[in-house]
């Protein structure tokens, strides 16, 4: 998460600002032009029969006032549900949530730019609520539309990404797209963190990327998304800036035995499998359902 400049924004994360309708750069950042996607694999001989990596590029992903996000579906979801967007709690309009803060259900009218493949503007959505967010255990926030994902895909032949329902593997190839820089990032999962702590905030079993990923601001709420599979498997939300210990913009991992670690200029993100299991018909959020760990208010 990044700080904001005093006197004139209120909460500069990651995500850049977190306040309605300002699309404030961070500072010492400037525009980045988008790296090419990773070419596939040649084919292997038909004796192997291996896997070709997925094509990653802009489709499905949107552009907030200060952040970035992936329009989502989930493994149960319909072409009539409302879609929904993935963004970080720390992304709020409203602000950040403090800790033990977790909103439901929350009327909102925010709008997102949602690209095609090229980080084109393919269309306007808009949300009618925000459906679920929070800053405790992992940085989420899911906004649902106003719109279905029939009606997105018919009005801009774009497609919502799914939402992986399991949990990632540590060596994984993935990319982290931004819609907000229009840039790709491509390293590997480099493991898993018990705890990473940053200011009043802790996260569980966070994702550490290999150093290639060196996020900056406004990358908040990128997708990250597994190159074998095309799949959204976590949300890229912060790093350790100057090595320091657990403060803003300086996140430190706790291990189970509370040994703590700083690994500067390393950058994370909080894994999403978890929150299909929290999604019921019509793509509603249900924190009463088996096996449903997001917190509650």
């Amino acid at each position: 998460m990044r700080r904001p400049l005093v006197g004139v924004l209120t909460t500069l994360l990651l995500g850049g600002a977190a306040v309605t309708g300002v699309a404030a750069a961070p500072a010492g950042a400037a525009p980045q032009t988008a790296d090419a996607p990773r070419a596939a694999a040649p084919a292997a001989p038909p004796t192997e029969a291996k896997a070709k990596p997925k094509a990653v590029d802009f489709a499905g992903t949107v552009a907030l006032s200060n952040c970035s996000g992936s329009l989502i579906r989930l493994p149960n979801s319909a072409d009539s549900d409302p879609g929904l967007v993935l963004t970080n709690g720390h992304c709020l309009e409203t602000g950040m949530p403090g800790p033990g803060d977790v909103i439901v259900d929350k009327a909102s009218s925010r709008t997102f730019t949602l690209l095609n493949s090229t980080a084109g503007k393919a269309a306007t959505l808009r949300a009618s609520k925000i459906a679920y967010a929070t800053m405790t255990d992992t940085d989420v926030t899911l906004y649902q539309l106003t719109t279905s994902y029939a009606q997105i895909k018919k009005s801009s032949g774009i497609d919502a990404l799914k939402l992986s329902a399991d949990h990632p593997v540590t060596g994984t190839p993935i990319k982290v797209v931004s819609g907000y820089w229009k840039r790709i990032y491509s390293c590997n999962v480099d493991g898993f963190v018990h705890e990473l702590r940053e200011g009043d905030w802790t996260w569980k079993d966070s994702l550490r990327y290999t150093s290639s990923c060196n996020t900056i601001g406004g990358t908040s709420g990128s997708p990250v998304i597994d190159v074998n599979t095309g799949k959204v498997i976590a949300v890229n939300n912060t790093g350790n800036e100057s090595g320091e210990r657990c403060t803003m913009n300086n996140p430190c991992e706790v291990d189970e035995n509370g040994k703590v670690t700083v690994r500067r200029g390393i950058n994370y993100a909080e894994q999403t499998y978890g929150i299909a299991k929290c999604v019921t018909t019509g793509n509603r959020i249900d924190l009463s359902l088996p096996g449903c760990a997001l917190p509650k208010p």
